[in-house]
């Protein structure tokens, strides 16, 4: 799940961007309205969530969430902010924020007010994705072979295996190329190397044991998913 991250303080966006990265979420973290503004401009549909400082350098996380309402993005935003008077909160929440934190906050709560937008989301996914003998519980970030049966296999997942693996199964008989993938689990600038993506996949196959081939190479296209029988 991608997060915009928009604050301005370099302790705090690394911090919250740390914790996020934790829980499995990819975040792009920028330090100023305009430049979360060509973000959106030109991705707004990868995110999932967004995340807005309210006083930032340039635009603030009050006029970027005018600019999305303007252009019917309903895309769920939690508004950070030092301002803690009633009247403040109003104003935050009717230019369509759809949550409000003040600061300073614990990261837990950031992370249950995240959970709770998320919900709310198109992009929110389920705890469980099974195809046939293969399971993915996004609770545990684990794969299971087998659920429930005497042979049931856990196997354990890097972080990006298993976004792979869930971004995979929840696309199951489709072509991914190499560029979507990387927009699902690499964030923008990060400049992963050219073969990131099919060394990846390697690492992944490898752990899936005889179930590999369910991971089918299309040359020249990308990668596709076949589920299990």
């Amino acid at each position: 799940m991608r997060v915009l991250l928009v604050e301005d303080e370099p302790d705090l966006g690394r911090a919250v961007k740390r914790v996020l990265t934790q829980e499995a979420y990819v975040v792009d973290w920028v330090q100023s309205g305009d430049e979360a503004l060509s973000f959106l401009e030109q991705n707004a549909s990868l995110y999932a969530l967004c995340v807005f400082d309210w006083m930032l350098p340039g635009i603030t996380g009050v006029e970027l969430c005018q600019w999305l309402r303007s252009r019917q993005r309903s895309l769920p935003v939690l508004l950070l902010t030092a301002r803690d008077k009633v009247e403040d909160r109003i104003a935050g929440l009717d230019s369509g924020a759809d949550d409000y934190l003040v600061k300073p906050f614990s990261m837990a709560e950031l992370l249950a007010r995240l959970r709770a937008l998320s919900r709310r989301s198109p992009e929110f996914k389920p705890a469980q994705v099974q195809s046939g003998p293969l399971m993915l519980d996004c609770d545990r970030r684990i794969a299971i072979l087998h659920p429930g049966e005497p042979v049931e296999q856990p196997i354990e997942l890097t972080q990006k295996e298993f976004l792979l693996l869930r971004y995979l199964m929840e696309h199951p008989n489709q072509i991914l190329t190499r560029e979507q993938v990387l927009n699902q689990l690499w964030e923008f600038g990060g400049e992963p190397s050219s073969n990131v993506v099919a060394a990846q996949m390697r690492l992944l196959r490898r752990k899936l044991g005889e179930y590999d081939a369910s991971i089918e190479t299309v040359y020249g296209m990308g990668y596709r998913f076949s589920p299990l029988e």
